[in-house]
């Protein structure tokens, strides 16, 4: 073909994961880069975006060598300027100085935090900035599951909702919120947020999908006993 897909087109996406998906095939049977268990997790891919992860620059360089080779033999190319990449924390402990990370022999640019699919990850893997942003936004969709957060970040996001909600019910600013959810019918921030934790916890632990399996049965994931402590008020209010 000498044409991509239609952009904005409604099967584009589909048919541009068809078009890749050999390439998410030949990363993941490589078994080099992260692992969640017995798990290979070295890509993470939504149409032409995509995550490698790697526990060490070698295995960075490989992924990018199959990636490379891929775009080569398909007739693709990757933007070098577009793309970038970052070094988590361990703790409070990061290198400062990192061997030098190429796409087609041009330096890709250290990044401390990034955008991913609306979502801000920063190389502390702390929650804090992408929160601030929802509350700035007063968009409070509750379908994003923050593990690692300062209480003054959690409690400003809950104090715009609760100012957001008097705004609709044209109540005044300092009246109280439990008891303007309360004469509403409605939950709070505190109930919406647990019941999205458990609606997540009861999805992850009955899916077939390798990943969400290898997660759902560890014993120590912290995302888990994230999920499991903010559903425990809720399951002692039903017994």
């Amino acid at each position: 073909m000498e044409c991509g897909v239609r952009q904005g087109g409604l099967t584009s996406p589909r048919l541009f994961n068809l078009y890749v998906d050999a390439l998410v095939r030949e990363l993941s049977g490589m078994c080099v880069g992260c692992h969640i268990g017995k798990v290979c997790v070295n890509n993470i891919s939504y149409a032409d975006d995509m995550v490698l992860l790697a526990p060490s620059v070698s295995a960075l360089r490989a992924l990018l060598g199959v990636c490379e080779g891929f775009a080569v033999s398909h007739g693709l190319l990757y933007n070098a300027k577009k793309s970038q990449f970052m070094v988590f924390k361990a703790g409070s402990k990061c290198p400062n100085v990192v061997p030098p990370i190429k796409l087609y022999d041009e330096p890709l640019e250290r990044v401390y935090k990034f955008k991913y699919l609306g979502h801000i990850v920063t190389d502390s893997l702390k929650d804090d900035e992408d929160i601030d942003r929802e509350r700035r936004a007063l968009s409070v969709r509750a379908n994003i599951l923050w593990t690692n957060y300062t209480k003054k970040a959690y409690s400003a996001l809950r104090v715009q909702y609760n100012n957001a909600f008097r705004a609709l019910l044209r109540l005044p600013r300092f009246c109280s919120a439990s008891a303007m959810f309360a004469l509403a019918g409605v939950d709070s921030f505190e109930a919406i947020m647990r019941k999205k934790c458990a609606s997540l916890l009861h999805r992850v632990r009955g899916s077939c999908h390798s990943v969400l399996k290898e997660i759902a049965d560890s014993g120590d994931c912290p995302l888990i006993g994230h999920m499991l402590s903010r559903t425990k008020s809720v399951l002692e209010i039903r017994y």
